[in-house]
């Protein structure tokens, strides 16, 4: 049904659209996955995700607890609508629900901090499997649940008297390493055919106007 309906709505789309759908899913991957701990700055947060996007990944983990995530759309540019956002808010405190469920999902937690503790994006194992990279908040950092959920730590090497970087410019800075290694090796980082299955057909519905009322016919002719 997924198969009939993805052809059927790709007829509403240019050629040049389904091309470029295409194109892009077969870069994208959820073999690193983005983490963000109560991230509170709509700027920061959609430079964020303007980054995921540009550098294919998938899946951004958004933890509330004391903060609200807000995206402002002139810093975004529209990426939200290509990625697979995931959102705890439920509990007081949502950080280690959140790790946890995304160790049972294979991923080792690695935690993004400003400390000499971690390794560079140019040392960091990729061949040891799945990684969900973990950012804190603007001013705070990660919180203490999440470096000690943590399996691993990862620094960008700085030599100035600033501490620490820009939140967004720090995960757009350890994207472009950690994909281009990614890209280059012999690790099997690539989309499932059913995962890309179930992303295009999102993505066909989110390009169409009144996309809703096209598949409610599509079905009720089946």
């Amino acid at each position: 049904m997924k198969e009939k309906l993805t052809r059927y709505l790709g007829q509403f789309v240019t050629a040049r659209r389904l091309d470029l759908i295409n194109r892009v899913l077969e870069q994208r991957t959820r073999y690193l996955s983005v983490v963000l701990e109560d991230i509170f700055q709509p700027h920061n947060a959609s430079a964020v995700l303007r980054s995921c996007d540009c550098f294919g990944i998938q899946d951004v983990h958004i933890i509330e607890n004391r903060n609200t995530y807000q995206v402002n759309r002139d810093v975004a540019l529209g990426s939200y609508k290509w990625l697979s956002l995931y959102k705890y808010n439920k509990d007081p405190v949502n950080t280690g629900p959140a790790l946890e469920k995304l160790k049972k999902q294979g991923y080792r937690i690695v935690a993004a901090t400003p400390h000499s503790k971690g390794c560079s994006p140019e040392d960091f194992d990729l061949g040891k499997g799945k990684a969900a990279l973990v950012f804190g908040t603007e001013l705070g950092g990660l919180t203490d649940t999440a470096s000690a959920m943590a399996d691993e730590f990862l620094t960008i090497p700085m030599v100035g008297f600033t501490e620490s970087l820009n939140i967004s410019v720090t995960v757009a800075i350890i994207l472009h390493h950690l994909t281009h290694r990614l890209r280059k090796s012999d690790i099997a980082w690539k989309l499932t055919d059913a995962e890309k299955l179930q992303i295009k057909l999102q993505w066909l519905k989110n390009s169409i106007s009144r996309s809703d009322s096209i598949e409610k016919s599509f079905t009720e002719n089946q």
